[in-house]
Parts: structure tokens; sequence; C-alpha cells
């Protein structure tokens, strides 16, 4: 690590924040897999620290939070019976709350889909916003008690609920194409939220952006992560990119730069300035 130049740290970061493997981005930058490894747990934590630093006291109106499945080591059907049950082995849910107006990653947390998970999202999400905002979440359970936990009565939240047609299928067998989204139901929960911004899209696309630009999420592949660990630098590294050096085509600078916490486009260099 300490041989690598501010260069040659940006051009490993570039690789990998544009979605390419770990595997090649040694083939494109000749670098070690067990440096490119390295530069990531390390710069990996310094995003994070950051970003938790940065991201507070936002002022933002309308929040909208969803949840992107991934895994590690192996799918939870593969696991091998001695693993089972312990964190770090099969399925990995990535929580991620973006803000509809500026498009800030505001807050994400890697972990499993359950209450105490949904609980620590959420009072992570509500220790960043400065004042009372609308919140959109999918119909996943969880974030009822979550959500009141976190923000009690101080906040107008709705639940958008998606109608699924069963997956389609051919000869009795069931094909990777997704199940179609059918209708919806907004249902208010807490406060008055606006029915007209009661929403996941941005959320939702949110998703799609994840998987584009980190490898680890993209599906049918080998090159899902073999250590949580690796899995939570990699999003760190992701949001730091995609907040702060990522140019959003609607709103033509960054969502740093929009939400009023950066003064201009970072570079990589930049990125990889955070390690000193």
């Amino acid at each position: 690590m300490n041989k690598l130049s501010i260069k040659e740290r940006a051009q490993i970061i570039a690789a990998l924040v544009e979605g390419n493997s770990v595997r090649a981005t040694c083939r494109m930058t000749g670098a070690a897999k067990g440096t490119i490894l390295k530069l990531l747990a390390d710069l990996g934590k310094a995003c994070a620290r950051y970003q938790d630093e940065k991201l507070r006291n936002l002022p933002c109106k309308r929040i909208q939070c969803d949840e992107i499945w991934s895994f590690c080591y192996a799918k939870e059907k593969n696991v091998p019976e001695e693993m089972k049950g312990r964190f770090g082995f099969g399925d990995m849910w990535t929580w991620t709350a973006i803000d509809a107006d500026t498009k800030l990653g505001v807050s994400w947390l890697v972990g499993e889909r359950s209450v105490p998970y949904a609980s620590k999202f959420m009072s992570d999400v509500a220790s960043r916003l400065a004042h009372r905002v609308q919140l959109t979440t999918d119909g996943h359970k969880a974030y009822l008690r979550a959500v009141e936990k976190a923000f009690g009565s101080e906040i107008d939240y709705a639940m958008l609920e998606k109608i699924y047609t069963a997956p389609p299928q051919a000869d009795g067998v069931t094909r990777y194409s997704p199940a179609e989204c059918c209708g919806a139901r907004k249902l208010k929960v807490t406060g008055n939220p606006d029915k007209a911004h009661v929403s996941t899209s941005f959320a939702e696309r949110q998703n799609l952006t994840m998987r584009m630009h980190m490898r680890r999420f993209t599906r049918l592949t080998n090159a899902f992560s073999k250590k949580v660990e690796n899995l939570k630098h990699s999003v760190a590294l992701h949001f730091m990119h995609y907040n702060f050096a990522k140019v959003h085509q609607t709103l033509r600078v960054t969502p740093a730069m929009e939400v009023g916490i950066a003064d201009h486009v970072w570079t990589v260099e930049e990125i990889a300035g955070l390690l000193g």
C-alpha cells in the first residue's frame, strides 16, 4: 500500500467504482489482488468516517428507503451446515436512504433484513436530518417499529406496498425474469404525508446504480463478496464516489453539492487522498 502513488490509487479506485471486479482491476492496473483489497479496506474505512462526519444536519424534505439483496461467501441455500446462521454467510441486505430532491445517499447499512437492523438503520437516518421530513418505505413490516422508535410522532410517514403477479413460467419452470408489478397501495402510517410524493422510485433506481457500479452486487456472476467486511468497505466507497464525485444528470452537480456539503466535484484523486 505504501508503495502506491496517488495516481496508482486513483486508477484502482476508478476501476472499482465503475463496476469492475477485483480481478479485472488487477488486469487493468497491474496491481496485485492483495494490494487492491488492502486499499479497499483502508479507503472504505476512511470514506465511512468522512461521510459519517459530513452527512449531518441535512436539510432534506423527502426521504425514500429501500433494501437491496446480495450475498456473501455463498447463496443461502449453499451455505455449509456448520456456517448456517452465522453473520456474513449467505443472504445480506444493504439498507439505503436517499433524498428524493438532491439524490443524496443519506445513510446505508449492511446487515440482515430484520427488526434490529431496521431499528439501527432508521435511528442513523433520524440522527442525520435537520428537521421533520416525509418518509416513504416499502411494505417491509420491520420499518413500522423502527420508524416509531427513531422518529416518534415527528415524521410524515407512509408505506408503498407493491402488488406483483406470479413470476413468468414456461414448461413449469420459473425463469429469471422478475415478477411484474401490477399495482401499488399507498398506506398512511404517521403524520400527514403528501400522497403525491409517496414513492420509492428514486430508492429503487439507486438500487440499479449500486448493481451497475459495484461488481459485488451483479447477479449471476462469481464476483460476489467472500467476506462481509469487504462488502461494507465497497458500499462506503461507492457512496463516497456517488455523493461527492459523480455528477447527477438531472442536477448537473453532485448530490453533495446540491445539498450544500461540498463546493466542487471531487476527483478520484481527492478520494484517494482521504488516506493521507
